[in-house]
Parts: C-alpha cells; structure tokens; sequence
C-alpha cells in the first residue's frame, strides 16, 4: 500500500492546503522549505504546479502579492536544482496541452506570475493564434490592463490592433501602460501618436470613441486628458520621445500655435510687454502658411487692435472676402495703398548708450560697446578662449533663443560669457562656426573647468538647451564643475524675506510693491534697478542684432558678476552663508526650515492677536459687551447666562466652506473672514466665522464622553486653525483632521447635532 503511494507521488491538494496554511500564518521560511520539499515528492511537478494553482487564493488585503505568485517563484527555484524538469521531457501533445492549461491562468496583471509561468511553460512558443485568442477573451472580460501587459510579455504587439488595446487603457486612465505597449515598434508609435492627434481635431467627439467602445465607462479623470490642450503636450512629448516628424501631426501642431497666437496677442495688446517688432516677427513664425491661422489672426486683430491693422493683415495673406470678419472688407477699399502694406520690420540701430530715463530706472552696464566682443571665427573663438579659460576667473554665463511656443526643438542662438572688464557674444547662427569641433571643445572645457568660476540663474534651463543644441554631449555627458547658480541663492533670500534697497537691507515679503521676477528681481533687491527685459522674447535668430537686443543679452551675463560681488562681500546681510557655494537645490526644502517656520508662525505678537480680534469684530458684529470680551480670550463668570443661537462664533478651515454656502440655503448664515490676516495668514486660507445654535455654556469644552443626543452643533476646528484659535484663548475641539473625525465616534454627534440643527431652522 505503501509502495504504490511512494509511486504515486504526494498528491498536488495536500500540498497546496499546507502551503496555504504557512501562508495565512505568513511564516514564509518554513512556506520556503515545505515547497522545495513537496515539489520534489510530486509525480508530475508541472502538471501538479497547475492544479495547485487553480486554486489558491488571489489577491488578499494587505499583501503586496499573492500566494500563485509566491509560489510560481518557489518553483522557479526549485526548477533550477532539477534541471531535467521541462517541457522536452514530454510528448508535444502534453506539452501543449499544459501549455494551453498554463495559458488560461492569465488573467491578472502579476508581473511576477506572468513572468513565472511563461519561463517555466514556455509559452512564447505557443501558436500566435491561440496567444492572440487568449487576448481578445481578456478583452472581452474587460481586463484591459491584464490583456496588454500579457501581450507585452508575450510580444504579440505586431499580432493586435494597436486602437482596441491602447484605447481602453487611455479612457482607464492608464496612459504609460498604452506608451509602453507601443514603445519599441516604430509603426505602433506612429499609430499612437497619430491617433492623439486625431482627438485634437476641433470636430472630434467623445461619442466617436464611446460608439465603439460601448461597454466602457468613461472615468471622471479619463475626460479631464482628453481636453485639447492636454493631447496637445502629451502629443509633443511622444513626438520628441519616438523622434517622430511633426508633420504626421497637424491638428496638434494647429493646436499650439493658436494657442501661442493668442498669448501673444494678450502680450502685445493687453499686458503691452512686447515691442510691436518683436510681435510681428513672432506673429509669422507661428501662423507660417496655415491658413486658418491666418483667419484667426485677422479676427484677433479686429478684437484686440484696430480694423485697419486687421485690413493691413488680410491683404498680406490675401484672405478672400467670404472669409472676412465684418467691416474688413470695406476698410480694405478705403485704405491709401501706402496704408495696404504693413511697414517692414527693419533692424533700428540706436545708441548704444541709452537715453536717461532707462538708465534712471533699469540696471546699465558699466562698459564701452567696444568692449562686447563678437566671436563667429575660429580666431575669435581662440582669443574669447585664452582669456575667459584662465584659472581663478569669475564668468558670467547666459544664453539666448528665440521662442518656439513649443513648436520646435530649442537650440541655443547667443551665449553670452561676462568677465570684470569685457563680454563676449559666441553667435551660434553663423554657419559652421555653431558645430565645429573647436567650438565644441570649448563648450565643454568652459563648463568642465573647475578653477574658472561659472555664474547662472536657472542654469538647468541652460544645460537642456546646450543639449538639445548639441548632440554630442548626450553620447559623452558635459562634466559640470565651478558653477555657481544664483537661483538657488535667490531662493534662500526669499525664505530669508530680505529685500536689499541701495540704503540697507530691509525685512519685507519678497516682490513686495514689484512687478519683477526672475532674474530682473534678483537685481532690483541687491542692486537697485531690474533688468530692461523688453528683449527677451525677441527673434535672436535673425542678424544683425539690434542694439537693443545685443545691450540686453550684455546685460544679463554681467549682472551675474555685479550681484555675486555684493553678495560674496556681505552674505550674512541677506541672510546667507560665509560659502555661497554651500547653497544647493536640495538645502532649500528642508524639513529643518520647515519646523523653524512653523514654530515662528506659533510665536505670535499680542499686539497682532489683539488686532485680529478687533477685526473679527468688524466681520461679524457683536451686540453686547460680553460677547466682545468673548471674542478677545476673555473667560466668561460662572453665572453667565447661555449664549443666544445668533452668538456662536464657529472658526473652520476653507474645507466647510461649501457646507457653510449649503445652510446659507436653511437659514444659517456665515462670513468669511479676510484671508490676508496677521494671525491666521494666507497660508491657513480663508477662515469663516459662523453663527450657530449653541445652548450649552461656551467655556465647556466638548469630548468624546459628551452626550450623543445634545442639540447643540459641534465646535470643530483643525489643526492648522487651532493653534491660532488657542492662543487668543478660542474654544476648540482638539480633531487634528477631518478624515480622523469620520473615523471616530464623533462623527455620529456631528451628524446628529446637525440634524436636529436644521431640523429647527426649517421649523
């Protein structure tokens, strides 16, 4: 009897229910050995390991996996230690029939399961019209998610319709798991990407998609990625990702450049921060040959500008009369011909000194305009080398490029390298000169140079460029030594809440009574005047330069060198370390300056406490003079009388502020407290005081013990409000957040104070 069990092996069923009892006792070493050991009793091991298998529990709360996972990764290892277990070692009618038993339990998207299964059953091998069958029954299950990871396992990409899987994976909201179904397959790319673009059509619908897809529901967040602009970046993203030509992309393509059409419209018209040559240079860049760009432009100019300037657009793109807004037309007739014709764009050379009253109120350079250096040539290249490249140099570096509203790569046009006493403008434009190997050579000695000290303001933004311009560094990376970023400086002072005037230093909010930022704040706070940035968005591709353009690139390299020597001079003024090298990124986010503020905040003024609530009475005006001494932190007597409905002052954070618009309807009224308080500050949001019914005596402090059946509504204040409302002496009911309110037993009282609350007020 006992020979023909030994012969029959252990029996697959005994082995799962032990296997499951260590797991439910999670004592996996010994769940480790029991496996090892049972396998090796089994007759059949891979038939035996299906129909353990079959059986075994999914996925349990609070396991990051499953039991099938656990031991699918348990045979593996043992499969190692007996090499002669696999599927040659059975007929080809076994070993498909296992194959196909094996396949059928894919159904989740496991990783590791997946993985497990297809090494040990070798299921790549199977015919692709069963895998692709296997497929379309998870489709057809729903299983969205498990159906593409298991073609990608699977590698049946090129076998499936790249619409049916990738489109109920974007409406799922699981948009990376369709990137990387498609990722690798060029054609299955350009499928996607193609598809995206289709939906930033102006005609698309969402029904095209729910049509055929009728069984999906379309999720809440799914609808918020299919807005147009949204496609728009993720579009361009791919495009760049998959290297993918713009033009198999032309709605989104049409997409961005309407929308850098219309910000620059509110730019020229509207913020009036663009010179009108700058705006028309960029204006044909974007609307280029498109006709209906074209349309959109000459309706524009009759909203923002002027009909004749919109009359002047249409005859230089001959937009025909039907396609006219109204009035157009008729100006077109009225014009002289020398009105038809919009004035070229011609390059104004100025002075180079500018007139008094820009240098009364922007920053200037303190250098000749002989002293800015064009380098285009290989020998001025050498001698801009020998120079800025000595040791114990300190260079200030910028860089320019022309706008592409996100149309085009960006590469760099102009950078601009500023020592003590000369600039020097490296012109990329030139032909030749940009990729040379000389050049390339000194860009990377100037950022790999560690004695030669380099100065920036958001110098990320600049290596990206460098990059985008030159591949080579993306092969051998650029080695950054001796720089020094002045936004992360910057960012310090601004915690720091230092502002530097000509006079001293003074403690106020940063950018206070200033329309600055950026770099031009930077140098208004330690130098006195902001940057002139109305070149900034200028066309720095086209040449010559202006003058205005070359004195603003000069600009803003030579700063750098001025602030950094008032800086270095005096940090602690600004609050800075001896070492501004010490400052990085990661320093400025600390949890250390996070506590330190925080326990400021707790510290506050009397004379700011007794401010706020003179204003808490003009929000809410109190009747007697007992409720005004309440209201300040004044203890009532003992024998006070109980506050009337309409005295209750109740101070929330801005997440009731619905539930406060909500009684407004029945009858209970709140006001809003000023966001721009002292006490409470903008951090905190908007407050609200809100008259409720109260019958208890307002020195009675609320617990868990109160009684559930009170008809009086709950004080409720957060945390964050609370330690204000604590020090002017409030009454609170200490519930650190909302979300452990609900899970308490006090959430039962809230729910019934407020019933019988309102119960009253519609009475």
């Amino acid at each position: 009897m006992s020979s023909s069990t030994e012969a029959a092996g252990l029996d697959p069923t005994v082995l799962r229910d032990k296997l499951f009892e260590l797991w439910q006792w999670k004592d996996l070493q010994t769940l480790h050995l029991e496996a090892l050991e049972g396998f090796s009793k089994l007759s059949e091991p891979l038939v035996a390991l299906l129909t353990i298998l079959e059986c075994v529990p999914g996925k349990q709360k609070g396991r990051s996996h499953t039991l099938g996972q656990h031991i699918v990764m348990e045979f593996q290892t043992w499969m190692k230690q007996h090499p002669q277990v696999t599927l040659s070692s059975l007929t080809e009618q076994q070993s498909a029939a296992l194959q196909r038993q094996a396949l059928s339990l894919l159904v989740d998207a496991q990783s590791n399961f997946i993985d497990g299964l297809i090494n040990i059953y070798q299921l790549i091998s199977l015919d692709p019209a069963v895998l692709r069958l296997h497929i379309m029954r998870l489709q057809g299950l729903m299983c969205y998610k498990a159906a593409a990871v298991i073609s990608i396992k699977l590698q049946l990409q090129k076998e499936l319709d790249m619409e049916e899987m990738c489109v109920p994976l974007i409406m799922q909201n699981k948009f990376p798991l369709a990137e990387s179904y498609v990722t690798g397959h060029s054609h299955l790319e350009k499928q996607l990407v193609t598809l995206l673009d289709s939906w930033c059509h102006p005609t698309f619908s969402v029904l095209d998609i729910t049509k055929k897809f009728p069984n999906l529901s379309l999720l809440k967040v799914w609808k918020d990625q299919i807005h147009p602009k949204v496609l728009t970046k993720q579009v361009f993203r791919l495009m760049e990702k998959f290297n993918i030509e713009q033009g198999l992309c032309p709605n989104a393509l049409h997409k961005r450049r309407l929308d850098s059409l219309r910000f620059l419209m509110y730019a020229r018209f509207v913020e009036r921060s663009m010179t009108e040559e700058n705006w028309c240079d960029h204006v044909q860049y974007v609307v280029a040959d498109d006709f209906e760009l074209q349309i959109h432009l000459v309706n524009m100019l009759v909203k923002y500008c002027t009909i004749q300037t919109a009359a002047q657009w249409s005859v230089r793109y001959s937009i025909p009369r039907n396609r006219l807004p109204f009035g157009v037309w008729e100006t077109q007739q009225s014009l002289p011909p020398h009105l038809l014709q919009i004035p070229a764009s011609d390059s104004v050379q100025t002075e180079w000194v500018p007139s008094p009253s820009h240098c009364e109120k922007f920053y200037q350079v303190p250098l000749a305009k002989d002293k800015v250096h064009f380098v285009d040539t290989l020998e001025a290249l050498q001698k801009c080398q020998n120079i800025v490249l000595k040791d114990d140099t300190i260079v200030g570096v910028d860089m320019e490029w022309p706008p592409n509203f996100g149309c085009n790569p960006t590469q760099v046009s102009l950078i601009q390298l500023a020592i003590s006493d000369q600039v020097f403008l490296l012109d990329l434009c030139e032909n030749g000169f940009c990729h040379h190997p000389e050049t390339i050579s000194f860009i990377r000695n100037l950022f790999s140079r560690k004695n030669v000290l380099k100065l920036g303001y958001g110098m990320s933004g600049d290596i990206r460029c460098v990059l985008a311009t030159w591949q080579q560094f993306l092969k051998e990376p650029l080695k950054l030594e001796g720089t020094l970023d002045l936004l992360n400086i910057h960012q310090k002072i601004q915690r720091n809440k230092i502002k530097m005037t000509q006079d001293r230093p003074k403690k106020v909010l940063v950018g206070e009574d200033s329309a600055e930022k950026g770099l031009s704040l930077l140098v208004q706070q330690i130098l006195g005047k902001p940057l002139d940035k109305t070149e900034q968005m200028s066309n720095w591709e086209r040449r010559p330069l202006r003058t205005s353009q070359i004195r603003y690139a000069v600009a803003d390299a030579y700063c750098l060198l001025d602030v950094y020597s008032v800086l270095a001079r005096n940090p602690a003024c600004f609050g800075l370390p001896a070492n501004l090298h010490s400052i990085t990124s990661s320093q400025l986010g600390n949890s250390g300056d996070k506590k330190k503020k925080a326990n400021q905040t707790e510290r506050m003024d009397p004379a700011q406490v007794k401010a706020e609530c003179q204003r808490a009475q003009r929000v809410s005006q109190s009747r007697s003079d007992t409720e005004k001494g309440l209201l300040c932190g004044e203890k009532p007597s003992e024998d006070a009388p109980p506050l009337a409905p309409q005295q209750l002052r109740v101070v929330c954070d801005n997440m009731l502020q619905g539930l406060g618009s909500w009684h407004k309807l029945k009858a209970v009224s709140y006001s809003p407290v000023d966001n721009r308080s002292k006490v409470f500050g903008p951090r905190w949001g908007r407050a609200a005081v809100w008259p409720w019914t109260v019958q208890r005596r307002p020195e009675t402090r609320l617990s868990e013990s109160s009684d559930t059946s009170m008809s009086s509504p709950l004080l409720v204040i957060f945390s964050a409000v609370a330690r204000h409302a604590t020090a002017m002496n409030m009454w609170w009911f200490p519930i650190k957040t909302w979300s452990q309110c609900l899970h308490r037993k006090v959430s039962c009282r809230i729910g019934t104070a407020l019933t019988i609350h309102n119960n009253r007020m519609r009475r």
